[in-house]
C-alpha cells in the first residue's frame, strides 16, 4: 500500500521533514530531510522501537512493552531503571485537526494544572511522558464515578487555559462533522447523501445551543482516557484539548458512557451548581447527538488514513452510529422535532 504524506516537520537540524503513514504505525518514517541526507538515513534506518531507544532522556538502557488499547497512536511503557514513562508516537493527523505542537502544549499545561502526568521529553514524532500507575476506566467507572469526574472537568475547565502558552487550538464540532463530512466525499468513501445528511444534523443541532463561557477543553473524554491511581483520577491524552464550549465535554462524557437520562440530570446539576433548565438540557441533547456523530465520523475518517494495530474502525463507526441514532429519538422524545 502506498504511503500518504501527513505533514511537514521540522527534524533536529531544523531542515524541512515530510512525515508518512504506513499502514503499520509502528513503521512509520520520516521521508526524507532535504537539508541533511545523512541525517535523514539515519533516521530512515531505525525502527521505532529503536528510536525510542535512542532517545537522549534516559539513563540507563531501556525495555519496551507495547501499551495496548490506543486506535490512533503507537505507545509503550518504557522502563529506564527503577523509573517507567509511556513514548506516545505518531504525527500530525491534518484530517483530524490534530497537530503535536497543540498537543505538547496543552499536555503541559495539564500537567501544570495538576490534571496529568509531566511531559518529560519531546522531538518529532514521539512524547514522553512520566508513567501513572492505576486502573483505567469503563463506561461503568465513568458512570459511578459523576462527582471525581466533574471536578476534574472543572479544573481544566477553569485553569489549563490560562496555563496554556504558543498560539491556541479550538474546538468546534459542528465544524469538525461537516468538514469530515468533506473529507469523505473527496476520498468517495460514503455516499453523498448519506454525508448532507450529517451537515444538515450538524447544522440543526448547532441552531439549539446557546452562548455560554469560552473554556478549554479535553474534547476527548472516552473512559480510556481517565486513569485512577487509588488516590485520585487523571486526564490524558490531549490531541483535541483546545478553547470551545462547556457543553462539548459534558455530552461527551454522557454519549462515550452511555449515562442514562437520571445520569445526565446530575452531571449538570454537579458542573453548574443547578438543575439546568430547559433550554440548557435542550443544548446538551443536541451536543450528545454531536458528539457522538463525530465519533462515529471520525472512525470513518480513520479507516481511511490510520491504522493502529487492533483497531477495527468500522465497528467503531458503527457503534456510535448506533448511538447516534438512539440520542436523536430520545431528543425527539423530548424536545419534538430537530
Amino acid at each position: 500500500m502506498t504511503a500518504r504524506v501527513a505533514g511537514h516537520y521540522r527534524c533536529d537540524c531544523h531542515c524541512i521533514l515530510l512525515q508518512c503513514i504506513c499502514p503499520n504505525q509502528a513503521q512509520n518514517q520520516l521521508l526524507r530531510c532535504t537539508a541533511a541526507p545523512n541525517h535523514w538515513l539515519r533516521m530512515v534506518s531505525l525502527s521505532l522501537e529503536d528510536r525510542i531507544r535512542a532517545l537522549p532522556c534516559w539513563k540507563h538502557p531501556v525495555v519496551l512493552e507495547p501499551l495496548k488499547g490506543g486506535i490512533s497512536n503507537t505507545s509503550f511503557i518504557v522502563t529506564d531503571g527503577s523509573s517507567k514513562y509511556v513514548a506516545r508516537c505518531g504525527g500530525d493527523i491534518a484530517v483530524h485537526h490534530v497537530f503535536r505542537d497543540r498537543e505538547r502544549a496543552a499536555s503541559e499545561a495539564a500537567f501544570r494544572a495538576g490534571l496529568s502526568p509531566e511531559l518529560i521529553y519531546a522531538e518529532t514524532g514521539i512524547m514522553v511522558f512520566g508513567f501513572v500507575s492505576g486502573k483505567t476506566f469503563t463506561e461503568e467507572d465513568m458512570r459511578a464515578n459523576p462527582d471525581r469526574i466533574v471536578r476534574l472537568v472543572r479544573t481544566c475547565h477553569l485553569q489549563v487555559g490560562r496555563l496554556l502558552t504558543g498560539p491556541p487550538a479550538f474546538f468546534w464540532v459542528f465544524h469538525v462533522i461537516r468538514d469530515y463530512a468533506n473529507t469523505l466525499a473527496g476520498a468517495k468513501a460514503q455516499k453523498i447523501d448519506e454525508l448532507k445528511g450529517y451537515s444538515n444534523l450538524a447544522d440543526a443541532l448547532e441552531a439549539h445551543q446557546l452562548p455560554l463561557p469560552i473554556v478549554f477543553g479535553h474534547h476527548d473524554l472516552l473512559p480510556g482516557n481517565f486513569l485512577d491511581d487509588g488516590t485520585r483520577l487523571w486526564l490524558i491524552d490531549w490531541e483535541y484539548g483546545g478553547f470551545g464550549t462547556p457543553l462539548f465535554d459534558l455530552a461527551n462524557i454522557a454519549a462515550n458512557a452511555n449515562f442514562a437520562e437520571a445520569d445526565e440530570q446530575r452531571l449538570l446539576e454537579l458542573y453548574f451548581d443547578e438543575t439546568p433548565s430547559d433550554s440548557l438540557r435542550k443544548a446538551f441533547d443536541a451536543m450528545k447527538i454531536a458528539s457522538a456523530l463525530r465519533e462515529a465520523m471520525w472512525a470513518m475518517v480513520s479507516g481511511i488514513y490510520l491504522s493502529a494495530p487492533g483497531a477495527d474502525y468500522v465497528a467503531h463507526a458503527n457503534e456510535y452510529l448506533s448511538r447516534t441514532d438512539k440520542a436523536v429519538e430520545r431528543f425527539k422524545t423530548r424536545h419534538g422535532s430537530l
